[in-house]
């Protein structure tokens, strides 16, 4: 039922020309669930690889995957690497899948990355800023998400996007992501457009930017 609900998200968000849509699959934190279930999920995701890369690659769409993925199976990862490249050329969409990611991960890896090239002499701790621990992130080549959408009644992040979510329109419903449907995406959207993004400004300034 999860995978039904992608599929119609992905493709009603293709038509409604949404340029990037990352979808939380499954989190850092998740591996602590019980080893049947996280088998089960894994077996699953698997499956609907198969089952949709030659779809999505018809259709247009750019499939990539962040995380930390050394963590997952090397079939997975042969499977969702052999994905990224027959669909590497397509634009109409980029669909970021995020699998055993998590905004701590994210943030930590990208500051490793900063003090190797500070300890290597290839950058000054002093000429870090935010766009350079931007560019160490997942994220590093996309624009942050305009707009977050919460399903099932939880009114937290969960440990996502959580450099990029900065001045991210924020959407919490109570329907369950397997219900999650054209209906609850466009009242999603509807939300977000009568919002108006300030980015720390006043509504007057906003109004002229």
């Amino acid at each position: 039922m999860g995978v039904r609900s992608v599929k119609q998200i992905v493709e009603n968000c293709a038509a409604r020309g949404v340029e990037v849509l990352t979808l939380f699959a499954f989190s850092s934190e998740n591996w602590k669930r019980p080893k049947e279930e996280v088998s089960m999920l894994m077996s699953r995701f698997l499956q609907a690889l198969d089952d949709e890369v030659d779809k999505l690659h018809e259709n247009g769409v750019r499939l990539r995957f962040i995380g930390n993925l050394a963590q997952l199976s090397s079939a997975l990862r042969e499977r969702m690497e052999a994905g990224m490249r027959l669909t590497a050329n397509n634009s109409r969409m980029t669909l970021m899948i995020a699998v055993a990611y998590g905004g701590r991960w994210d943030i930590t890896e990208a500051v490793k990355g900063l003090a190797k090239r500070c300890a290597a002499g290839e950058l000054n701790p002093e000429q870090i800023e935010e766009t350079t621990l931007s560019a160490e992130l997942a994220l590093a080549d996309l624009p942050d998400p305009d707009l977050l959408i919460r399903t099932g009644g939880e009114h937290r992040i969960s440990n996502f996007l959580l450099w990029n979510l900065a001045y991210t329109e924020l959407y919490f419903c109570d329907v369950l992501w397997p219900d999650f449907g054209e209906k609850e995406l466009a009242a999603a959207i509807d939300h977000f457009g009568r919002r108006q993004r300030r980015f720390g400004l006043t509504p007057d300034q906003a109004e002229v930017r």
